[in-house]
C-alpha cells in the first residue's frame, strides 16, 4: 500500500543539488539537465553562463553585452546584481574558472 504525502518531495533547494551530484557521480548529469530543462531554458542557461563570462571579464558596457548575446539589458542587470550578492573570492574563482573552460 501506497502513502500519499500532502507535500511534494522535493521542496528544498539542496535536495536538488543532491541530485545534481548525484547524477554527476553516475556520469548522468547531462541527461538529468536533458530532462529538466527545456530548450528554451538550456539556451538561458547558455546565456546566463555567457554573461557573467563578461561582466567579470570586464571588456564590454552591459549594452555591449546585450547586443553580443541578443539579451535585454534588464538580463545582463540582473546577472550584474547576482554576481554583487557573492564576495571577491567568489566572484574571482567564478571569473578564473569561466576563463578555464572557454579555452577548453
Amino acid at each position: 500500500m501506497s502513502s500519499q504525502s500532502e507535500t511534494p518531495e522535493f521542496t528544498e533547494w539542496q535536495q536538488i543539488v543532491t541530485l545534481f551530484r548525484q547524477a554527476s557521480a553516475d556520469g548522468k548529469d547531462e541527461l538529468l539537465l536533458r530532462l529538466l530543462l527545456t530548450p528554451d531554458e538550456r539556451e538561458s542557461l547558455i546565456a546566463r553562463v555567457n554573461i557573467f563570462h563578461e561582466l567579470l571579464n570586464g571588456e564590454r558596457s552591459q549594452r555591449k553585452i546585450s547586443e553580443l548575446l541578443g539579451v535585454g539589458v534588464a538580463t545582463i542587470t540582473r546577472g550584474s546584481n547576482e554576481l554583487k550578492h557573492h564576495d571577491e573570492d567568489i566572484r574571482h574563482w567564478l571569473s578564473a574558472f569561466l576563463q578555464e573552460q572557454s579555452k577548453g
